[in-house]
């Protein structure tokens, strides 16, 4: 069901963490059953053109935000142009060579306003379908222990710092922190997970899109008091980071970061639940969820959540 076929007071308030495709592909979803959308997006990119602009303005990473203003773009022609315009890269080796107009926008707006009234002036210029914040206000790192990076001592355990070089490792992360420590939330987000009726975290990189939502002290506070019922949204296959991991590892891992965390749905695609099901269901129970295994994958295979079977798999947990 669409949202504008939804009365107004029966479209949840919802907010959705996370970053890069995976929150794409979640606000592609969610959108589709409610305009009452914030979406809180992680602020570690340090690759590509979001790493550049960080590194010369030392500003917040502006792709993954980028990316979900895109998302959320407004339904008419004028909303997906300006969406298209958003996500266009410069070609070429040059200074802008690889650089995102987006990201150019944002970084440019940045020098003007403070970060929160930035991201709302793209939200208006696209007829936004929702709201898009930063899940801090200072721009963060990544740091990681993990094993077997040096093949000559396999077992040792050795320091990543970065996201571009945790996501794309093949060594197995153990866990991870933020630098600076403790950094501060935006109040905004905060704001907007304790006013939802649903909070939604995943799916995305394990450990560098959804797990460090949970170390931002204020966030992972709001997580835990919020009346908002919580819902997981696992991944379609482990990869990179997460290479080798079972479902019930990705939340075994995300215990480990979040003892204090509890949910009430875990929602899987039967073909990423396979043999490791029971296991799944014991660990979902042990946050306090109920596992609901969906179809939410896309048709042809590859692991690409499917914005309508994902959106009618929300309508059907949300009761809509």
């Amino acid at each position: 069901m669409l949202a504008a076929d939804l009365g107004f007071d029966r479209r949840p308030a919802v907010t959705a963490l996370g970053g890069g495709h995976g929150l794409f592909a979640n606000l592609s979803a969610l959108r589709r059953i409610t305009d009452r959308l914030t979406a809180v997006v992680t602020v570690a990119d340090d690759g590509g053109s979001s790493g550049r602009l960080r590194q010369e303005f030392d500003i917040l990473p502006p792709g993954d935000l980028r990316m979900a203003l895109a998302a959320l773009c407004g339904d008419d022609s004028q909303g997906r142009l300006w969406a298209e315009i958003l996500q266009s890269r410069f070609a070429g080796h040059g200074p802008l060579g690889g650089h995102a107009i987006g990201n150019l926008l944002i970084a440019g707006l940045w020098q003007q306003v403070d970060a929160v009234t930035g991201l709302d002036m793209v939200a208006s210029l696209l007829g936004s379908r929702g709201r898009v914040l930063p899940m801090s206000a200072v721009p963060l790192e990544i740091e990681a222990d993990v094993i077997g990076y040096d093949p000559l001592h396999p077992d040792e355990i050795s320091v990543l710092r970065g996201q571009a070089r945790i996501a794309t490792t093949r060594a197995e992360v153990a866990g991870i922190r933020l630098l600076p420590q403790d950094p501060p939330a935006v109040p905004q987000a905060l704001q907007a997970i304790h006013e939802a009726d649903w909070v939604i975290l995943g799916p995305g990189s394990w450990f560098t899109s959804v797990i460090p939502h949970l170390l931002v002290p204020e966030l992972a506070d709001a997580l835990v008091r919020t009346r908002a019922r919580r819902i997981l949204t696992m991944n379609l296959r482990p990869a990179g980071e997460t290479s080798g991991f079972t479902p019930s590892r990705h939340l075994e891992a995300l215990a480990d970061h979040a003892p204090q965390l509890r949910l009430d749905v875990v929602l899987a695609d039967p073909r990423f639940v396979a043999d490791d099901r029971h296991h799944l269901e014991g660990f979902a129970q042990s946050f306090g969820a109920e596992l609901v295994v969906a179809d939410v994958a896309m048709r042809d295979g590859s692991a690409r959540h499917d914005p309508l079977r994902l959106a009618a798999a929300y309508a059907e947990i949300m009761g809509l």
